[in-house]
């Protein structure tokens, strides 16, 4: 596809896929004429880097530990992921996304108690106290 539609199916504007492509994050193809060519992959990719630069990861972060992000099951040997140039600044960021993944935790559980409790309301039927709906 071209950077076009790759900038409709991820809502990232053709100006930030080409600076994702500048600083290293971002690799397309070059086919025949010159144009820029991404598979689908990208897709995934450009939100994977959209997600990351939103809980505070700075490009350079991105750039060093993007190739192994797909790769990361449990352990990963060292030789195919080199130590990044600023692991401490990598933790924090991890904490916040620790942190992050706890508050929208808390709003999830908060949202279905809320829906629940309306539901229950409109069908008639009154929530039992202190019930906590399990997530589909």
């Amino acid at each position: 596809m071209k950077i076009g539609e790759l900038s409709e199916k991820t809502g990232v504007s053709t100006r930030l896929l080409r600076y994702y492509e500048e600083v290293g994050i971002l690799t397309p193809y070059r086919s025949a004429n010159g144009y820029r060519g991404y598979g689908e992959p990208a897709i995934d990719r450009v939100l994977q880097i959209r997600e990351l630069l939103e809980v505070g990861l700075t490009t350079e972060m991105i750039r060093e530990v993007l190739p192994c992000l797909g790769k990361a099951k449990d352990e990963l040997p060292p030789e195919d992921c080199p130590a990044a140039k600023d692991l401490d600044g990598l933790r924090r960021q991890l904490g916040n996304v620790k942190r992050r993944i706890d508050v929208l935790q808390r709003n999830q559980r908060a949202i279905e108690v809320y829906l629940r409790t309306w539901e229950h309301a409109m069908a008639g039927t009154p929530q039992p106290a202190g019930e906590v709906p399990v997530s589909d």
